[in-house]
């Protein structure tokens, strides 16, 4: 059973998730937040009771505290020794949000448009709920190419042949593998791309994510771009 919070400022759209995702039989909604801080204070006692949100499903504006501002809170919020973080899937009206490529370096999982179709919405809960963290690479991977493009970071120190500093861990296949992730491929896509198993590629995934020191794809994504690896439009 996946558990889920809905953090949203607007009752009925809160009210209109949470019924659409209570009405599935592998998903239980354990709360509501109708701003930021609501929603890091329901989480902290819904994990205190071992109930904690799987996933929250978090507003990227809201009164009080915005969800970026919750994102980061919710990542540092004290937990069992064997257990992580609930993951964010951050909800927003527009597809190019000035919060939304902050959220995700805040450690949210991904985003979701709010006028996507139901079965989106699902789909997305899911897709986040089993660690996969990054809904439609695509969509993702062109509202961080915005981001760079409009916001870029300072160039990363280069070290070794032509490699920056936080890749040197990496074999060559590990940053094959990290650049299609970036360019938005699935591990199946992959996999068919550089003729290996499947399961191959989410070890050479899972490896890239421990190396690097971020949660999930998301974060690696953004990582690959601020260190160069890929860039805008490559």
């Amino acid at each position: 059973m996946i558990r889920v919070l809905v953090a949203d400022d607007q009752a009925m759209v809160r009210e209109g998730f949470s019924a659409l995702l209570a009405a599935q039989s592998d998903i239980e909604v354990v709360g509501s937040a109708s701003d930021g801080r609501e929603a890091v204070t329901e989480t902290r006692r819904l994990t205190g009771e071992g109930v904690g949100p799987d996933v929250v499903l978090m507003d990227i504006r809201m009164p009080v505290l915005d969800g970026l501002a919750a994102t980061r809170l919710l990542m540092d919020l004290p937990r069992p020794a064997d257990s992580s973080p609930p993951r964010v899937l951050v909800l927003t009206t527009f597809d190019l949000d000035d919060y939304v490529y902050e959220a995700l370096r805040s450690g949210a999982s991904g985003f979701l448009l709010k006028h996507a179709p139901s079965a989106d919405l699902l789909a997305a809960v899911r897709v986040v709920a089993e660690g996969e963290a990054l809904l439609a690479p695509s969509v993702t991977r062109r509202l961080i190419e915005d981001f760079v493009r409009t916001r870029p970071v300072e160039p990363p120190l280069r070290g070794g042949p032509g490699r920056p500093d936080p890749l040197r861990a990496l074999t060559d296949r590990e940053t094959e593998v990290l650049t299609l992730v970036a360019r938005g491929l699935s591990n199946t896509e992959i996999a068919g791309r550089l003729v290996l198993a499947e399961q191959t590629v989410k070890s050479h995934v899972s490896r890239v994510l421990a190396k690097l020191g971020v949660r999930d794809r998301a974060q690696a994504v953004i990582a690959a771009y601020e260190c160069g690896l890929v860039t805008v439009g490559s």
